[in-house]
């Protein structure tokens, strides 16, 4: 299964934190699985620590692509693919970011990891974070 990790279930999963489900921790770390992480999550989190609503405790640069690759994930890119998609959402959430993720898992035919109910509007596959 390809799984494309929300913004905040990347922050849980890397800080260990409880709001992560222990059904969606178990698909996380499931081996057989795909774990993906956007282009366009590593841009949100650059935006908030720079706008210090976001503290790694070391900058994201250093943190970000170890923790990834420790972890097993694989980086997605954007796309130009992906970009277009964005115009093809109706307008049920305003998040830039978090809409480029949801045109991201429906193009790529990705299971969305968020507990952002938002995303239920879209008709994609989602697995809840809290889960």
């Amino acid at each position: 299964m390809s799984l494309l990790l929300d913004t905040h279930t990347l922050l849980w999963w890397l800080g260990g934190d409880r709001r992560l489900g222990r059904r969606a921790a178990a698909s996380i770390a499931e081996p057989r699985n795909l774990v993906w992480v956007s282009a366009a999550t590593a841009w949100e989190i650059v935006i908030k620590v720079a706008l210090g609503r976001l503290d790694l405790g070391e900058p994201p640069e250093k943190c970000l692509p170890r923790e990834i690759e420790r972890s097993h994930f694989r980086p997605l890119p954007i796309t130009v693919e992906h970009a277009l998609e964005v115009a093809a959402l109706p307008h049920h959430h305003t998040d830039p970011f978090d809409r480029l993720l949801i045109a991201q898992a429906r193009r790529e035919g990705m299971k969305m990891v968020t507990s952002d109910p938002a995303f239920e509007a879209y008709g994609i596959s989602i697995l809840s974070a809290r889960a």
